[in-house]
């Protein structure tokens, strides 16, 4: 590791735009980085984390200016450089990885021509060499068919591979200087140990430094030297990752590393009829069969969690419960009820009962609608309420989810946090007074104090609503907090499935014991542990990686 700093930033103060004021986001900060050299950004949402990620680059999002400080980069002054000198770094010498892989994509476009195409325009090689070259970081990053999953459309592989493939993209020109921004946060755990040993790697195997912006504790100790703790724009504190962990000082870093508190109170066995049957069901996308014979009861007022890797039929099976995948064979009952298997075939009704929370709200929210009509459609469809009747219970709503309707009413999605526009998604599934709410991964881009925040207000509209949810998620820790009832799938089937407290006590089965010891531990070691104990090869597990 160099001695001389790659990055170095001084008193850096960036301003937003409120209304027609602009007030500080980032406060004075502080920052080196080295060759090799691994910084991890931590804090909750509205931090500042991503925005002072994206100022290492010299860039400021729209809204957003740098008012004050000095930005350097390999000695070059990304403040005071022109627009055309940012832009050939970026990319060339600096590159981006963003969370969301899957709304970073051209979707019009295979992943082998989005890859060749800064290495083209950088004039780093041809591209033919391009090409060649994406097989290699492909096989490196342990994608599948690496010499033809480039030939895919990003929504031809799964999450995990596009976050994989993202990573391989942002390494084409070899950057001295890349900014991981959330990489794993929305991948199940087996999938993210891929992908946090792949960026292990590929960090080692090119001396490249990294600053990797989490709110995930225990990710972000596998991959830092050091630690920097962020709140609303103003550094909290700072040390080695080890330090860090083992005696943090501020009283805000020392909450963080025990937030998560909540857990629901078990509800009683049920004895009533389930409120939602799935039946042997199986489904396929085209002839390739991706569900199998599956099973599964939801009983009135419970959680039912479904777990497994990345592919392993979760979405699909809410996909074929709300009517959007008709099954090839089997049934899905409400109340009793045989469903039509396509939602088209449904009446308003039976829509109205079952309900979506999505987990990317940035990308389930129309941007160009103000909140109060985001929520009000789904109560003017399917409960007919207009005028005096809708805006009255648009307003209840927000007071449900404990935002203030005359604050939040008339705003864009632009204007939240994450955690108010999940809070949003939350109340549009409300709208429609639903039995059943489906929510798919929808804390999983949340920070832990706002993931939180979320579990709280799901289990008390449960409590209130008397609803029944079937939460997908990768995050044992959340299935542990909100869940009654826990469904483990594996391939397209359920490998296991019983009360939370089942799933949990030993002996697990052996796919659920995988799962299990996946799950991230605050301990730096964890990960080159868990890779030996697995026998990956060596070259895998990022040899002479330091992590403070």
């Amino acid at each position: 590791m160099s001695d001389t700093p790659l990055l170095e930033i001084r008193n850096l103060r960036i301003d937003g735009r409120a209304g027609t004021d602009w007030v500080p986001i980032i406060k004075d900060i502080d920052l080196e980085l080295r060759r090799g050299e691994v910084l991890g950004l931590i804090g909750e949402s509205g931090a500042g984390k991503s925005t002072l990620g994206l100022a290492a680059m010299g860039f400021a999002r729209d809204g957003c200016r740098i008012s004050g400080g000095s930005i350097r980069f390999d000695g070059i002054d990304l403040v005071a450089a022109r627009e055309t000198k940012r832009r050939h770094l970026r990319g060339k010498r600096i590159a981006y990885v963003a969370q969301s892989a899957a709304a970073s994509f051209n979707p019009a476009h295979k992943l082998i021509d989005q890859y060749c195409e800064g290495p083209v325009i950088h004039e780093v090689m041809s591209r033919r060499e391009a090409a060649h070259d994406a097989v290699e970081l492909y096989r490196k990053m342990r994608l599948p068919n690496p010499e033809d999953i480039g030939f895919r459309y990003p929504h031809q592989v799964s999450g995990g591979q596009l976050q994989r493939a993202m990573t391989a993209m942002a390494m084409a020109c070899r950057p001295d200087l890349i900014i991981f921004d959330e990489p794993t946060t929305a991948l199940d755990v087996t999938t993210q140990i891929e992908v946090l040993a792949a960026i292990r790697d590929i960090v080692s195997q090119f001396g490249t430094a990294a600053i990797y912006i989490t709110h995930d504790l225990a990710v972000v100790a596998q991959m830092a030297d050091r630690i920097k703790i962020l709140l609303r724009g103003e550094e909290i504190e700072e040390a080695d990752t080890r330090t860090m962990l083992r005696a943090p000082q501020a009283e805000y870093t020392k909450s963080l590393w025990s937030v998560r508190r909540f857990a629901k109170t078990a509800a009683p066995v049920p004895r009533d009829a389930p409120m939602l049957s799935v039946r042997a069901v199986t489904a396929a996308y085209g002839q390739t069969d991706v569900l199998h014979e599956v099973s599964v009861d939801i009983h009135p007022g419970r959680t039912v969690a479904v777990v497994g890797e990345s592919g392993s039929g979760k979405s699909t099976l809410a996909r074929v419960i709300t009517g959007l995948l008709p099954p090839r064979e089997g049934s899905v009952e409400m109340n009793g009820e045989a469903l039509p298997r396509d939602y088209r075939a449904r009446s308003r009704d039976q829509l109205r009962q079952c309900q979506m929370i999505y987990q990317m709200a940035d990308t389930a929210l129309n941007p160009k609608l103000p909140i109060g009509q985001i929520i009000g459609r789904p109560a003017q469809m399917y409960l007919g309420m207009h005028r005096r009747a809708l805006r009255a219970r648009v307003r209840d709503l927000l007071s449900l989810i404990e935002l203030e309707p005359d604050q939040y009413i008339h705003r864009l999605p632009s204007e939240l946090s994450g955690g108010q526009k999940q809070r949003i998604g939350i109340a549009r599934a409300l709208a429609a007074d639903p039995k059943l709410v489906i929510c798919d991964e929808v804390t999983s881009a949340l920070d832990q104090i706002v993931q939180e925040g979320i579990l709280r207000l799901l289990d008390r509209l449960q409590s209130e609503l008397g609803l029944s949810y079937m939460f997908i998620t990768h995050d044992l820790a959340t299935v542990r907090a909100i869940a009654d009832d826990v469904v483990v799938m594996q391939n397209g089937r359920v490998v296991e499935h019983g009360t939370t407290d089942e799933i949990f006590t030993p002996p697990h089965a052996p796919y659920t014991e995988l799962l299990l010891s996946s799950v991230p531990r605050m301990d730096p070691d964890w990960l080159t542990q868990l890779l030996d104990a697995r026998r990956v090869p060596r070259e895998h597990s990022a040899p002479g990686f330091s992590r403070g």
